[in-house]
C-alpha cells in the first residue's frame, strides 16, 4: 500500500468519524432541549473533541515514522502536497510535521509558503518559470524546470504592476486573485523611481524573526463598519541600473544591495537571515490594534506611503552586493553571451547573471566569486525561466527579476 493511499484512507475515515459525531452531536442537543429548552456547553464540545481524538491520541512513535516516510517519498509537486496535508489534520499532527520538515537551506525542498522567504539550497540552485500576462499586467511565478502540459505546476507567487504618476509597483501575493496590501496573501512589493533606474524591494516581514526593527507607521481608515490596514514594510533590498546616456553598446548593467544579508552569508559557515513564520495575520493585526471594547480607535490620517521603512542595521559588517556577470561578445553570433546551461534559449535585454560584488578585503574565494546566485532569461514568448540559490529567497530573486520587466528608455 502507498503512502498516498494510506493518506486517502485516513481523510475518509476522518469524514466518517465527522459526520457521525455530528449526526449524534445534534441528536443530543435536541433531545436536551425537548426537556429543558436548554442546551448543555457539554454537548456542544462532543462533536469536536470525538472528531480530534482519533487523530490526536495516535501514538506519537507511529505518527513520527508514518509523516517521516511521507516527507521522504514526496518530493515534487504535486505530490509534495501530501505533506502540507499532514500538517494540516490536526495540532499534533502539524508539530511533529514541522519537525519533521526541514528549512529550504538544508533540504532544497518548497514546502510551506515560508519557504518562499527562506534563503535556497547552497549547493544546487531552486528552478523555476515566470509567465507574463501582458493584458492584465501579472506575473506569476511557478516552481518547475518547464512548463507542463497538464498546468499542474505549483504555484509559487503572483504579481501585478500598477502604474502611478510618479512610479511603477509590482504588488507580490501568494495568489494570483488578490493583490491587496490589507489580504493576508500579502507578501511584499517592488518599488521604482520615475525614470525606471531604482527599485526598491519591500518585505511585509522582517527576515529574521529575531531582529525587530523599530516599529513602522501605519495608517488606519474606517468607513462605518469596514476597516483596512496597511501592512509594515521593510526594506530589503536596492535595485540599481546603470544610466547609459550615450547610448553606447552592451546590455544593462545593474547592482543589488541586500541590507539584511551580510557579504559573510556567501562564504562557507556564514549565515542568511531565515524567517521561520509569517507575521500576524491582518484579523491579528486589527484586533491588537483597535484596542479593547469600548475604546475608540486612534485613527490615523497619514497616506500609506512607504515613508516609514526601516533597514536593518548589520554593524561592521557590509551588506551583500550583487552584480550583473558581464557577458562576453560573439564575433560570429555578433551578440553578447552568457553561459546559462541550456535554461535560457532566446536572445533577450532582460536577460541576465548576478554574482557577488567582493572587494579583496573580504577573502573570498575565486569559486564563490564566480558563483551565479541568481539568473533570469527567456525562453519563449512571455515564458522565462528564474534560477537563485542561498543566500536569496525566492520572493527576493522574484522582485529582483520584476525589475527587469519594466521599462528603463535612460539605461538601453
Amino acid at each position: 500500500m502507498t503512502f498516498k493511499s494510506i493518506m486517502r484512507e485516513l481523510k475518509e475515515m476522518k469524514e466518517g468519524i465527522g459526520n457521525i459525531s455530528k449526526r449524534g452531536g445534534e441528536s443530543k442537543i435536541w433531545r436536551s432541549r425537548a426537556r429543558s429548552h436548554v442546551a448543555p456547553d457539554r454537548a456542544q464540545t462532543e462533536p469536536e473533541s470525538a472528531v480530534q481524538c482519533p487523530w490526536a491520541n495516535l501514538p506519537p512513535e507511529l505518527l513520527l515514522d508514518i509523516i517521516q516516510r511521507v516527507e521522504e517519498s514526496e518530493t515534487a509537486w504535486p505530490a509534495r502536497a501530501v505533506v502540507v496535508f499532514c500538517a494540516a489534520v490536526c495540532r499534533s499532527w502539524r508539530e511533529i510535521t514541522k519537525e519533521v520538515v526541514k528549512n529550504l537551506e538544508q533540504c532544497g525542498r518548497i514546502t510551506f509558503p515560508i519557504s518562499l522567504k527562506q534563503p535556497g539550497p547552497r549547493n544546487s540552485p531552486i528552478q523555476c518559470y515566470i509567465r507574463r500576462d501582458s493584458a492584465t499586467s501579472t506575473y506569476l511565478l511557478f516552481h518547475g524546470l518547464m512548463p507542463s502540459e497538464g498546468k499542474r505546476d505549483k504555484l509559487l507567487l503572483a504579481a501585478r504592476k500598477v502604474r502611478r504618476a510618479t512610479c511603477t509597483d509590482f504588488v507580490v501575493s501568494l495568489v494570483a486573485d488578490e493583490f491587496s496590501r490589507a489580504s493576508t496573501t500579502y507578501v511584499g512589493k517592488l518599488r521604482s523611481n520615475f525614470f525606471g533606474t531604482k527599485f526598491t524591494i519591500y518585505d511585509s516581514q522582517p527576515p529574521c524573526d529575531s531582529i525587530i526593527p523599530a516599529t513602522p507607521r501605519s495608517s488606519r481608515r474606517f468607513y462605518s463598519k469596514q476597516a483596512s490596514l496597511s501592512s509594515s514594510n521593510y526594506n530589503v533590498c536596492t535595485i540599481t541600473y546603470e544610466l547609459n546616456v550615450l547610448r553606447t553598446r552592451g546590455p544593462r548593467r545593474m547592482h543589488c544591495i541586500l541590507h539584511w544579508i551580510p557579504m559573510s552569508a556567501i562564504q562557507p559557515g556564514g549565515t542568511a537571515p531565515t524567517p521561520l513564520a509569517f507575521g500576524k495575520s491582518f484579523d491579528e493585526q486589527l484586533s491588537s490594534m483597535t484596542g479593547s471594547k469600548g475604546k475608540e480607535p486612534v485613527t490615523s490620517t497619514s497616506s500609506p506611503s512607504l515613508s516609514a521603512t526601516p533597514v536593518v542595521s548589520l554593524g561592521s559588517e557590509d551588506p551583500l552586493t550583487l552584480k550583473n556577470k558581464a557577458p562576453r561578445w560573439h564575433e560570429q553570433l555578433q551578440s553578447w553571451c552568457l553561459n546559462f546551461k541550456g535554461r535560457v534559449t532566446v536572445a533577450s535585454v532582460k536577460n541576465f547573471q548576478l554574482v557577488a560584488t567582493v572587494e579583496p578585503s573580504h577573502n573570498i574565494s575565486p569559486e564563490e566569486q564566480e558563483k551565479v546566485i541568481l539568473q533570469f532569461g527567456k525562453i519563449g514568448k512571455d515564458i522565462f525561466t528564474m534560477d537563485y540559490r542561498y543566500p536569496l529567497s525566492a520572493f527576493q530573486a522574484f522582485a529582483i527579476c520584476l525589475s527587469s520587466f519594466d521599462t528603463k528608455p535612460a539605461c538601453e
